[in-house]
């Protein structure tokens, strides 16, 4: 048995096989997910577990470039924003939204897996796209024998350094 890591087989697995840009999702309890994408269910009662709580745990194994969910999320449900916001505050991350009628026709077709959660959430929906660490990537030894850091890692180098807190200004 692993210590501190996830310890659904099945989340585990999706996890360690995602790549640079790959999208994974983690939507509540009633998200129509595609046959086409890989499900893992972890939702057993209302509200149990929550999307935050998968959330948390993700962002414990997982870089993460992009947080996307609905506008709606950010004026109708200031709760659920700000709890994003702290999740994610340090990882690099930048915040965007899509339409929910977007993340469901256009997103979730692209998904490698789909996590569902027992989350009642008004617009608990969220992707993430999967990035690499900024760090390892591009080491302090390399730059200093003259590797350029692309522009993109140098930013978010920048927000991880200065625990930036995402928003979406």
């Amino acid at each position: 048995m692993r210590a501190e890591r996830i310890l659904h087989p099945q989340l585990a697995r999706a996890v360690a096989e995602l790549g640079h840009t790959d999208i994974a999702m983690v939507v509540d309890a009633a998200f129509p997910i595609p046959r086409s994408v890989e499900r893992i269910d972890l939702g057993f009662w209302p509200g149990l577990p929550t999307v935050v709580q998968v959330l948390e745990v993700l962002r414990r194994e997982l870089y993460v470039e992009q947080v996307r969910f609905a506008p709606e999320v950010a004026t109708h449900n200031p709760r659920f924003y700000d709890q994003l916001q702290r999740i994610y505050t340090g990882s690099g991350a930048m915040f965007a939204t899509v339409a929910h009628e977007q993340l469901v026709a256009e997103v979730a077709p692209h998904a490698k897996f789909i996590v569902r959660s027992g989350d009642l959430q008004p617009w608990g929906t969220v992707a993430l796209t999967a990035s690499s660490d900024p760090f390892a990537w591009f080491t302090d030894e390399a730059v200093a024998d003259g590797m350029k850091i692309l522009p993109g890692y140098t930013e978010r180098r920048r927000r991880v350094s200065e625990a930036d807190v995402p928003s979406l200004s």
